[in-house]
């Protein structure tokens, strides 16, 4: 009996020990939790069955939509039973997500074209940014071109070399400066 109790006493002491020093090498790091929420850039569908899509093509089912704050339209019939967007609507929501916030209202839609992701202006401005890599620096060249004071009306412009955007076209106007 002497013996059990003797080993008890021996692993329990053992616990401790091992506790203490767990405690002293790891105590001082701690779990705590982070949130992180998606911003919605997009939308595939309208109305009551209109679902909210964030910059890296999750489907944000949860996230309410507003009429006073609409998004630009994606064109997918139907939202992916994946629950995350993939290839060319995956291309689209990671550029409409790059957008600079002044420029975000002005944003009706984004197609995948010929040339790669377009997104269209409410004005009738087509912006052709060809793939999604550098978005943020295309985006930022668009706006460039849309502020130029010289620049009264255009088609599109052509962003696939950020460095030297080219506009094409007069028919369609500017959207108002922010």
């Amino acid at each position: 009996m002497r013996r059990w109790l003797w080993r008890s006493l021996a692993v329990i002491l053992a616990v401790i020990v091992i506790a203490f020093v767990f405690q002293r090498l790891f105590g001082d790091s701690s779990v705590e939790p982070h949130l992180t929420a998606s911003a919605p850039v997009a939308v595939i569908g309208s109305g009551d069955e209109a679902i909210a899509v964030a910059a890296n093509g999750t489907l944000l089912r949860w996230f309410p939509l507003s009429e006073d704050n609409p998004l630009p339209q994606l064109p997918l019939q139907e939202p992916p039973k994946s629950g995350r967007l993939r290839g060319p609507a995956l291309e689209q929501a990671k550029v409409l997500g790059a957008a600079p916030p002044q420029l975000r209202r002005y944003v009706e839609s984004s197609h995948y074209g010929e040339s790669g992701v377009d997104v269209v202006l409410d004005t009738g401005i087509e912006l052709r940014f060809g793939d999604d890599s550098q978005a943020a620096r295309k985006w930022k060249a668009a706006a460039a071109v849309l502020a130029d004071p010289e620049v009264e009306a255009l088609d599109y412009v052509d962003l696939h070399a950020p460095g030297r955007a080219a506009l094409y076209g007069s028919g369609h106007g500017l959207p108002p400066a922010p």
